[in-house]
């Protein structure tokens, strides 16, 4: 696989002076095409903060970022807004639907900004429909569906523009595990049949099972990554069991 994303010794400060709180310190990996990598590490970590970065939401205090070969961080505000727009894709653990939309509709939405033919727009919107099984409620609204078909719908909108990278901050954190399972599957076939590149943020071992590889983050730093390889899901839930319970902290196994 190629190399897509390289992140060279990035720093985040938060305050000045006497209070500066140093949120992550000197980190460096790299992320391949179609790779689905985790980051996990207990509250405080910076696991966030990272994530924040790579999707342009937060600067970098120190560091580098590139994309392929463009450097994020040296970027002015108005390119990365469109280095956004055409590269990345978001699903948090709140979905952000817009209530007055159908399901359908707030898919068709972001591709309508985008300024997408009205055709092309109907046919992606169908494809990632079935995609992720929820055409049957496509014109419903929000409130009218599950907590995992909100946040199906919010994948959907996320995969549809077919950004180069799919960022996830905790995105089974307000789910049932029944629907934490379906949206992970979901991921893992996304990650499989569109070659998405997938850099999810968790705190939940379950969650972390799906991914390929995991970068475990403590006190800002990566001290440790683990490679799913070929052995089975549950064979790779246990190993990161093990990890974690070097760092303590609240994390889960879902």
């Amino acid at each position: 696989m190629a190399e897509y994303i390289r992140v060279c010794d990035v720093e985040k400060y938060y305050g000045s002076g006497a209070n500066v709180a140093k949120a992550v310190d000197r980190v460096s990996f790299h992320v391949e095409k179609g790779e689905f990598v985790g980051v996990m590490g207990a509250s405080g970590s910076g696991k966030t903060t990272l994530l924040n970065m790579l999707s342009t939401i937060d600067s970098v205090t120190a560091g580098h970022i590139y994309y392929e070969d463009v450097d994020i961080t040296e970027l002015s505000e108005d390119k990365l807004s469109e280095f956004r727009k055409r590269n990345l894709g978001f699903v948090f653990q709140e979905y952000n639907l817009l209530d007055t939309l159908s399901i359908e509709e707030n898919i068709l939405l972001a591709m309508t900004i985008q300024g997408y033919e009205r055709q092309e727009i109907l046919r992606r919107c169908e494809e990632m429909l079935k995609l992720l099984g929820i055409e049957e409620v496509g014109k419903k609204f929000p409130w009218q569906v599950s907590g995992g078909q909100k946040q199906r719908c919010a994948c959907a909108r996320a995969l549809v523009n077919r950004p180069k990278l799919l960022l996830a901050d905790e995105p089974t954190g307000a789910l049932d595990s029944r629907s934490a399972q379906t949206l992970l599957e979901t991921f893992t076939e996304m990650n499989a049949r569109l070659q998405a590149t997938i850099f999810m943020v968790t705190h939940d071992a379950f969650s972390a099972s799906y991914c390929g590889r995991i970068l475990f983050l403590k006190d800002g730093q990566i001290f440790h990554e683990l490679r799913r390889g070929n052995q089975n899901r549950r064979a790779f839930l246990n190993e990161i069991l093990d990890i974690l319970s070097l760092t303590g902290g609240e994390l889960s196994n879902g």
